[in-house]
């Protein structure tokens, strides 16, 4: 009699041990390793076990399976895990819901073979951390790899085990909705926190339980999409593409990253779901990945209408030969791929090597040998919104804040105002601080700004009023909002884009804040008492004439579960804020694409010369530079110097600077160094972010930081296309955002090599 299809206990006895799982498999026992097994003993035999659909089925990620799916829908997800069809599942979480459908698989398919399940943790599972545009504002890679630890830890408590994050796209336009998922415009930091966040997610060890797979997403370009419109196609050359947009992906990948999504942008007239010299070419051989690629949602699908195939047959055969493992949402894998490569169109060894792929994950997550790791109800109570870690919420918010502007020091405002008038939009919304792609975030949970002041200042008058919507025209609320400022001591006014306003699909024309909001801000600014303008938003605004009107400006981003709080102790001096733009604001939309690292260009912008590079109607420069941000205290840089004079292309330069703290208050400051290759084969740009710290400094306290500057941070892609460091004249420059002036010289004098 064959054996029960039971799920086989996770403690075999020691004879049963000994047989060995070929014994079991003859019998159709579930797959579990051996004692004797190694990975790819257990992947081969398992693999030899599979029909040709059960090894498509792998590659198969439906759609109709999640949390929000109807009961006939469900139903028929529920049938195709029991005959193989499914190997991972979208958009699921929670044990009550994850764990029944990882039993079907486990103990009613033939083969057993336990699923994954992958959600979009963002920023954040239950306990939300600032948006990542946001979270990169702090420029510390430690908070970024705490924030995604934490969100690991949430996340596989509630039974997900792979996350669709970080987003390590570069972006330069902010019309583009999906800044708010990455970390700005620049490849350096970009590459710093996609390794963190890499590292957060997976921990040091897949086997535990509180780890989850990452992603490093979308693989290429997508950032560049033309006109900041989502989904749009891309175009440009090799050099932009290697040295701006690729190197975050190398860095999520040298980091581990086990998984990474293929974009739905289409670069250089190839749709990258199609992109072979890419993903098998760069990706795989190049760089020797050897994890999972998915495809993006609908992204095979996709390619018919980029025109790039004639059918679903085509687009499968054209993806699984391009190296895109999983067909998230389509269905092409499973419907088209089986008659292809019997038909001899898709190579057997092709599939197996995609579905090796997928097992290999399973394994090292342990779920072979417990499938229902995940299945704790305890732990999923125990590991969420704890303590611990909103506090964690509230020191990273903290962290990313960034004061813009802070004209005769209105900020921080003292604790000990009788009254003070809250208004804005985005005041009482708790909801807000969230964000979007907010994982299994709670309005009930989020403390908003009101609250947040009010638990500040538990003596203080606090008056609120909305005054207007973040959308539309409507100014009958101003009468209310300018009547309590009136009667303030100080006013807070809290203005931004709604949650969705950014974010995918979320596009925009114009970066102005919307509606009429910047109106009230000027009539609230208007009645002479002091103001402090908090934004809200998931991009660089256009902020009209408020940068100049408005006294004190406090970038908040949307800040997460504890945001409240954190804006609060910003706003009274509890915490001295010290984040740092990491995307360039612009003065208006038509200076889009602007960004810090730009190539120079034969006419140089000059306010004297009307034939220079520049605009007749505004200003060339940015409203705020990369790298910008204020503080509480005065930092001073000082004693800029350079081990090397002289040096070979092969050396290692040290830079040296001293930053002393000349203020009466302790804070923070963003120490950044940049490199510019002054004259090379190819024009280079202005300057390039090459190192930066977060220090924190004592008043009166001074140190000096030392920066290493490594072949491979001098290198570049020669008029040939080879990556080496050629002879010449460099300047480092270093300072607190990127228009530092401190600066040294050196020469690189030997012939050039690659690093």
């Amino acid at each position: 009699m064959p054996l029960r299809t039971g799920r086989i206990p996770r403690r075999l006895p020691a004879l049963i041990a000994g047989i060995g799982l070929a014994l079991l498999a003859s019998a159709g026992a579930k797959p579990a390793p051996d004692a004797a097994d190694t990975e790819a003993r257990f992947i081969e035999r398992l693999l030899g076990r599979m029909t040709l659909e059960e090894k498509l089925g792998q590659l198969n990620q439906p759609p109709g399976i999640g949390n929000d799916t109807g009961p006939k829908a469900r139903a028929a997800g529920e049938d195709q895990i029991r005959d193989g069809m499914v190997g991972s599942i979208l958009g699921m979480h929670g044990v009550a819901e994850v764990c029944p459908l990882q039993r079907i698989a486990v103990e009613q398919s033939r083969l057993g073979i336990p699923l994954l399940f992958g959600s979009d943790v963002i920023h954040g599972f239950r306990t939300i951390f600032p948006q990542p545009l946001g979270e990169s504002a702090a420029f510390d890679p430690v908070a970024s790899e705490r924030a995604a630890r934490i969100a690991a830890i949430e996340a596989s408590a509630h039974g997900v085990h792979w996350t669709y994050a970080p987003m390590v796209d570069i972006a330069r336009d902010p019309r583009w909705g999906r800044v708010a998922e990455g970390s700005g415009e620049d490849p350096y930091l970009g590459s710093a926190l996609a390794a963190a966040r890499v590292r957060g997610f997976q921990g040091g060890d897949l086997a535990r339980d509180d780890t989850i797979l990452a992603t490093a997403k979308h693989f290429v370009a997508y950032g560049a999409a033309e006109a900041g419109r989502d989904y749009n196609t891309t175009d440009m050359s090799e050099r932009t593409l290697r040295e701006v947009y690729l190197p975050p992906f190398k860095a999520a990948v040298d980091a581990g990253a086990r998984t990474v999504m293929a974009a739905f942008n289409a670069l250089n007239g190839t749709p990258m779901h199609v992109n072979r010299p890419l993903i098998e070419g760069v990706l795989r051989k190049e760089w020797g990945f050897d994890g999972i690629v998915v495809s993006d949602y609908t992204g095979l699908m996709e390619v018919l209408r980029h025109g790039a195939a004639a059918d679903a047959t085509e687009a499968a055969v054209r993806g699984i030969d391009a190296g895109v493992d999983i067909d998230m949402v389509s269905g092409f894998y499973v419907g088209d791929l089986p008659a292809a490569v019997r038909a001899g169109k898709v190579p057997v060894a092709e599939v197996d090597a995609a579905v090796r792929r997928v097992l290999r994950a399973k394994y090292d997550l342990g779920l072979f040998r417990d499938p229902y790791r995940y299945c704790d109800a305890k732990r999923e109570q125990a590991r969420t919104l704890t303590p611990a870690f909103r506090r964690a919420s509230r020191e990273i918010a903290r962290e990313s804040m960034v004061l813009l502007r802070n004209e005769g020091g209105v900020l921080p405002l003292a604790k000990s105002l009788k009254t003070i008038a809250v208004i804005g939009p985005l005041a009482d919304d708790p909801a807000a601080m969230n964000g979007n792609w907010a994982g299994d975030a709670r309005a009930a949970d989020a403390i908003s700004p009101l609250q947040g002041i009010r638990d500040a200042l538990p003596g203080a008058r606090v008056l609120h009023a909305k005054g207007a919507q973040v959308l539309g025209d409507d100014e009958s609320g101003f009468d209310e909002a300018l009547s309590i400022a009136r009667q303030a001591d100080a006013t807070v006014l809290f203005l931004g884009e709604d949650p969705g306003m950014s974010g995918e699909a979320a596009s925009r024309t114009s970066l102005d804040l919307p509606g009429v909001q910047e109106k009230l801000a000027l009539a609230v600014q208007a009645t002479g008492k002091p103001v402090v303008l908090v934004l809200f938003n998931g991009r660089p605004l256009t902020l009209g004439a408020l940068p100049e009107r408005m006294p004190a400006i406090l970038e908040a981003w949307f800040p997460g579960t504890e945001g409240g709080h954190a804006i609060a102790d910003v706003l009274f001096g509890d915490y001295n804020p010290a984040g740092r733009l990491p995307m360039t604001f612009p003065r208006n939309v038509g200076q889009v694409p602007i960004y810090y690292a730009h190539l120079p260009t034969g006419r140089p912008p000059d306010a004297r010369e009307k034939y220079t590079s520049k605009y007749i109607d505004a200003p060339w420069t940015p409203q705020y530079p990369f790298g910008h941000g204020l503080s509480y205290t005065t930092f001073h840089y000082d004693a800029l110097s350079l081990l090397h004079q002289r040096m070979g292309a092969g050396d290692i330069q040290v830079a040296e600077v001293t930053v002393s703290n000349r203020g009466a208050r302790a804070g923070d400051e963003v120490v950044q160094l940049y490199l510019r290759d002054d004259v090379a084969s190819v024009s280079r740009p202005v300057r390039m972010l090459r190192g930066f710290r977060r220090i924190h400094l004592l008043p009166g306290e001074s140190r000096t930081l030392r920066f290493e500057l490594r072949p491979e941070d001098l290198a570049f892609h020669d008029a040939d296309m080879r990556w080496r460091v050629e002879p010449g004249h460099f300047t480092v420059y270093a300072g607190g955002s990127s228009d530092a002036t401190l600066q040294a010289g050196f020469d690189v004098e030997s012939p050039g090599t690659e690093p």
